[in-house]
């Protein structure tokens, strides 16, 4: 498998080339993604501005140079409006890049929501946000890097300077995207919480073929999402999420649960470390559904900083191509709080 491996690689890049019609990115850590997970999420936090970063890395030890890397940061703040409702306002910016060709994809986004309290008191509230953002993409591929069935040596290799009959006309190209989202939120109190949201990404289906003479328009994409916080003890928290997506005739479903526990006694209102698993599994191309992954995570708050860490130990049959062939992922947040008091607003994510 690891001999043959590279060679798969690239005719995979060469049907990717043809035939765009792959899934978005997708961090694990996706409670810890709000604006790519759902533009509703813009603005649904507890202060006043939310700064996050995130990065992935995938299948290093089979690909080596050629691994899946992933990264994206984000901003985004809360304005009020009234006694208890909230605008969101935020921006975006993610980047991708896979395998031997370089296929990359940076995309910068504009993201808005408003959330209407629709019940509950001070410390007890239920809020409805929708939400909706737009964005330029950019995709592209490296045209030294491709390599044709043309090229093949019939020895296993291939003649990089040996020509093919094969024209691509858009190497590097730009599109539009935008997205739209609701999201329902239940605050019990400051230890206790529910959230359920649904996401449309894609709604434009915007043209991504790297021909002139075809039309590959992207798949929607459809996120339905949920979790919580609900308090154990005093200090022992359980923290479930789930989240599912569906893309053309992909589907992919994440689920499982993080304790947090709560530390030492200090003043500070957001100091705790917390782990948890996760199982993915997601729709094979015969059809049916194929464990994919389980993911173990990490993470330690203190007061407005959070960092997180998570390895994706692969359970399908790609874990025949070598040991530790996951992907692992580093997250940041840090929170930026002001002199507004408004209580318990929003879940903690």
């Amino acid at each position: 498998m690891k001999k043959i491996l590279p060679i798969l690689c690239v005719f995979v890049s060469v049907l990717v080339v043809g035939r765009v019609q792959a899934q978005d990115i997708h961090f694990s850590q996706f409670y810890m993604s709000p604006l790519n997970l759902n533009p509703a999420m813009t603005g649904v936090n507890n202060c006043k501005t939310r700064l996050i970063a995130n990065y992935r890395n995938q299948w290093a030890s089979a690909l080596q140079a050629n691994a899946y890397n992933t990264y994206s940061v984000s901003y985004d703040q809360k304005i009020p409006v009234g006694r208890a409702d909230y605008f969101g306002i935020g921006g975006s910016l993610w980047g991708d890049v896979a395998g031997e060709t370089r296929f990359g994809t940076t995309q910068g986004r504009l993201s808005v929501s408003y959330s209407k309290k629709v019940g509950g008191y001070r410390k007890s509230a239920k809020y409805l946000v929708i939400g909706a953002d737009a964005a330029i993409t950019q995709r592209r591929i490296s045209q030294m890097d491709l390599r044709w069935p043309s090229q093949h040596d019939g020895d296993g290799g291939f003649c990089a300077n040996c020509p093919s009959n094969e024209i691509i006309n858009n190497f590097d190209f730009l599109y539009a995207d935008i997205a739209a989202g609701l999201l329902f939120f239940n605050v019990m109190d400051q230890y206790n919480n529910w959230y359920a949201g649904l996401a449309m990404h894609h709604l434009n289906q915007a043209d991504v073929s790297f021909f002139d003479d075809q039309v590959v328009s992207l798949y929607s994409k459809f996120t339905i999402h949920g979790g919580g916080q609900f308090q154990l003890t005093r200090k022992v928290s359980l923290i479930p999420n789930i989240v599912f997506l569906f893309q053309g005739q992909q589907r992919e479903y994440n689920g499982g649960t993080s304790i947090r526990f709560a530390l030492g006694n200090s003043r500070l209102q957001n100091q705790s470390w917390q782990v948890g698993a996760w199982w993915r599994t997601g729709t094979k191309d015969t059809g049916g559904l194929h464990n994919d992954a389980i993911i173990f995570s990490t993470r330690f708050n203190y007061d407005h900083f959070g960092i997180g860490f998570s390895y994706d130990a692969t359970i399908s049959q790609f874990a025949s191509a070598g040991t530790a062939n996951g992907a692992f992922e580093f997250s940041m947040s840090y929170e930026i709080c002001g002199p507004e008091k408004r209580a318990v607003y929003c879940p903690r994510f």
